[in-house]
């Protein structure tokens, strides 16, 4: 059994049948979905439904993000299939992909990146909070697919001690290549969280996409 499909799910907002947009929220290593959620609370729009995955052990794959896809692929892969069941239970519900959200912090953010790109199609948007692809410098992420453009966030510090800021461009680029629209934010000296600035953005998004035609 898929090792994070064993754990809660935890829901916060309007209810799904209700909602004008849904975002999926994956949390940060050694933390929980709580944490994540407190985002949703400072994005502060009560028509939108938001789901949060807990992973198994507060951690969604064991390694670096650097590191060799083997360290973390039996992991990364249960992450991604939960990933993909909460899109696919969304859409399911009556969400359309154009006003759904992909969202994550840290840990979560670079699964998020990760299950982007390799389900690049038309969503509401993808918001990626210090956080940039999985895999060595080197890494292979050709694996197809438009975003159509996609409205895509990439914001970091430029000092984080998890994710170099040169990943974070390189994620970005990779992203605008499939054709996202992409805008990144690199933040002096900020600290490894998510700022007010980045929560601001992900508001007004979900604001645009809460009126699009269904």
């Amino acid at each position: 059994m898929n090792i994070h499909m064993r754990q809660p799910a935890v829901t916060r907002g309007a209810r799904l049948q209700e909602a004008s947009a849904a975002v999926v929220m994956m949390h940060g290593r050694d933390r929980n979905v709580e944490d994540i959620l407190s985002i949703a609370d400072r994005i502060g729009l009560p028509s939108v439904h938001y789901v949060a995955p807990q992973a198994e052990a507060y951690s969604w794959y064991p390694g670096r993000f650097m590191d060799r896809l083997a360290v973390n692929e039996s992991h990364l892969q249960s992450a991604l299939e939960c990933y993909n069941f909460h899109v696919h239970s969304l859409v399911s519900g009556g969400i359309p992909l154009h006003r759904l959200v992909l969202l994550g912090f840290s840990q979560g953010a670079c699964v998020t990146a990760e299950y982007a790109i390799r389900h690049a199609r038309r969503y509401g948007g993808v918001i990626i909070y210090t956080g940039a692809l999985i895999g060595p410098d080197e890494g292979d992420w050709n694996y197809g697919g438009d975003f159509v453009g996609t409205p895509v966030f990439c914001g970091s510090s430029d000092v984080d001690g998890w994710i170099p800021e040169y990943r974070v461009h390189h994620t970005a680029n990779l992203l605008q290549e499939r054709g996202a629209d992409v805008t990144t934010r690199i933040y002096p000296g900020m600290g490894h969280i998510v700022s007010d600035d980045e929560v601001a953005f992900a508001r007004q998004l979900i604001e645009k996409i809460q009126t699009m035609p269904a």
